[in-house]
This record gives C-alpha cells, sequence and structure tokens, in this order.
C-alpha cells in the first residue's frame, strides 16, 4: 500500500478537492457520488466528462471504487484511511453534545460500573452508534476468592475485594474438575490472596506453586494456573467491556447482507473476543484512533469502522478505553471529538473516585 502523504502529495488541487468532495458526501448520505453531482458542487467551473476523468485517475490510484457499473464512485477503505489521516477536518465539540456527556458524571457515587454504564449509554445515545467501554481492571486488595462448578465445562470465580466490590467472573475451568478439587484451588488462593492486589498475586502464586507443586493434586493445580491465565489478561473479565446501542446499527433500510454482517460483530461481542487486544489498541499513544474495515482487527466485520481512546488514571496509566463502532461512513470529524472528550472526562472520574 503507498505512503498515505505520498500519494496525498502527489494529488494536485483538482484531484484533491474531487477526492475530498466524493468522500464528504459518501459519508453524509452512503450514496455512491456521480460526476454530474460532483460538478455542481465544485470550487471551480469544470465540466462533468473533467471530474469524471478526475474520478478515474482517483480510482486507477485505488482511492474510489464503483459499487455498480455506470454507477457514481465511493471511497474505498484505503480512500478512506487517506482522507481520515490527511484530508478530515475534526469539529469542536458541540456544547449539546458535551453537556450530555457531562450529566453521566452528576452523581457522587462510588460505583464505577454504574458510572460506566451511564457514560456508555450516553456515548450510544450522542454518536447513534454502538458505544464500547473497557472497565478498568480492579486493583483494591482481595478478601476473598471461591470458585463454583457451573457444568463441564463452565465455572464461576467469585472476587470479594477489601473496599467490598464483588466481582463475579466466568470462565472454562480445565477437564476433570471435582467440587473438592475447586475448594482446595480457593483454599489454597485465599491463603494468599489476603491483602493483596490481583497483579501483586500472580508472582506470589506462580512462586507458592513452584516450592509447594506436591501440596496440591494435579487437577487443583490446573484450576489455579486457569484462573492465573485469566486475572494476568488485559482484558481478563468477561463483564469488563460495556456495549450499548447496538440498534443504533439497524434500520429498516438495512439490506440482507448489512443484517448478517451486523449480527457477526454482535456475536463477536457477546463473545467477548480478543477484548485485550481492544486495549492494545489503544497503548501505542495517547489520542483518539481511528480503525477502518479490515485495519479493525477486534472484530470480523470488516464494514465496520472503530473510534477509540485510552483513559488515564491519576498516574497517567491506561487503565480503560472507551470507542464508538459504526459502519465505515461514520461522521468522523464530529465522532473524534466526542470519543476524546469523552475519555478524558472518564479519567478525570475515576481518578476522583480513587
Amino acid at each position: 500500500m503507498p505512503d498515505d502523504n505520498n500519494l496525498l502529495d502527489e494529488l494536485n488541487e483538482r484531484s484533491r478537492e474531487v477526492f475530498r468532495r466524493v468522500v464528504e458526501s459518501y459519508l453524509e448520505s452512503g450514496d455512491p457520488v456521480g460526476s454530474r453531482t460532483l460538478t455542481r458542487s465544485m470550487n471551480e467551473r469544470v465540466s462533468a466528462a473533467t471530474v469524471r476523468n478526475v474520478m478515474q485517475d482517483l480510482e486507477f490510484l485505488g482511492l474510489l471504487g464503483s459499487p455498480h457499473v455506470s454507477a457514481g464512485r465511493v471511497p474505498t477503505q484505503m480512500g478512506l484511511r487517506l482522507f481520515v489521516d490527511g484530508l478530515l477536518e475534526v469539529r469542536d465539540l458541540d456544547q449539546s453534545d458535551r453537556q450530555k456527556i457531562d450529566e453521566t458524571a452528576s452523581s457522587n457515587s462510588q460505583d464505577v460500573g454504574g458510572l460506566l454504564d451511564r457514560v456508555s449509554t450516553a456515548l450510544s445515545g450522542v454518536t447513534h452508534g454502538a458505544s464500547l467501554v473497557l472497565a478498568p481492571k480492579q486493583e483494591a486488595p482481595i478478601k476473598h476468592v471461591e470458585f463454583v462448578n457451573l457444568g463441564a465445562d463452565r465455572a464461576l470465580v467469585v472476587l470479594v475485594f477489601a473496599n467490598g466490590h464483588v466481582e463475579n467472573r466466568l470462565f472454562t475451568p480445565p477437564p476433570g474438575q471435582t467440587p473438592a478439587s475447586m475448594r482446595e484451588a480457593a483454599n489454597f488462593l485465599n491463603a494468599l490472596a489476603e491483602g493483596r492486589t490481583l497483579s501483586d498475586l500472580r508472582g506470589d502464586i506462580t512462586r507458592e506453586i513452584t516450592t509447594r507443586r506436591q501440596e496440591i493434586d494435579a487437577l487443583a493445580h490446573q484450576l489455579v494456573e486457569s484462573g492465573l491465565a485469566l486475572w494476568d489478561d488485559a482484558g481478563e473479565g468477561s463483564e469488563r467491556l460495556i456495549v450499548r446501542g447496538r440498534s443504533n446499527l439497524l434500520s429498516e433500510e438495512t439490506s440482507e447482507a448489512d443484517l448478517e454482517m451486523i449480527r457477526t460483530l454482535f456475536d463477536d461481542l457477546e463473545r467477548k473476543r480478543d477484548i485485550a487486544e481492544f486495549l492494545e489498541l489503544t497503548e501505542q499513544g495517547e489520542g483518539v484512533r481511528i480503525f477502518i474495515g479490515s485495519e479493525n482487527k477486534l472484530f470480523s466485520l470488516s464494514g465496520s469502522s472503530l473510534v477509540v481512546s485510552p483513559y488515564m488514571n491519576a498516574d497517567r496509566k491506561i487503565v480503560g478505553a472507551v470507542g464508538v463502532i459504526g459502519p465505515t461512513r461514520l461522521n468522523y470529524g464530529r465522532i473524534v471529538p466526542i470519543v476524546d472528550y469523552t475519555a478524558q472526562l472518564v479519567g478525570k472520574l475515576i481518578s476522583d473516585r480513587n
């Protein structure tokens, strides 16, 4: 793929204007853009034939595509990437949007989960897309751990923290677990866990497993390791990802193909697949990042875009992320400042509560 900046530099002023207007019209309407329509909005007086030739050149460069024979042009994924990186004009945050997001901070409750749920709902409502909020990991000291067997391939770990917070996390236990082995694993963990955070525990338990391997049976040892793998994961809890507004991706005009793509997206979300990667996407630097189409490795929905930003605690450490997912023709200029502001607000609220 050519370097975006070099490709943009190679376009003359007329090609840039045609390209920008095609993309902006597509993002606004979702419809292919024809040369005659474009001619009427150009800054200079040019013929439809001239505009058509420019669009053909842009198509040859891979920036525009034709969905149907004799139809207008739409931007390709490569074209959208070039537009977002080089031509996107980000608006100032609308006052009414700011007010709706600020209202989520009105409660004095210390319940971080409730706060993030309100933020996710507000973000979905403001953007008319599906919102994603990745909650911070719980770093309070642990008071008690308990395993609950739910079936041959399902188990629950109940974590009680010293600050009164309780988390229930589903996981898949190793084969052959018994109630006795689960009790033994819980007892083993509780002997180590009290007063320590999950982050502290990993090193301690790894050392204890090494020195006391003979003190627990093989199945309990597997269970402890399974729990450790869950806790060590950056996206460790199955309930850490809050999703709101999925109905915003559906409309009466939604085609069968689009419906199937959206079903695929939310199948992925329901499985909470690759949640760790959601946070990793944001950890390569501060600020909003945009993933278009197949660049968005978190989901298998190639026709989607993800606008995501990390939020930080008082120590400027990334602890979570907020984002909006929708079709590739998102109004990026409006969505980017909303996501950016929401991430900053959540970071401040998390820091204040801690």
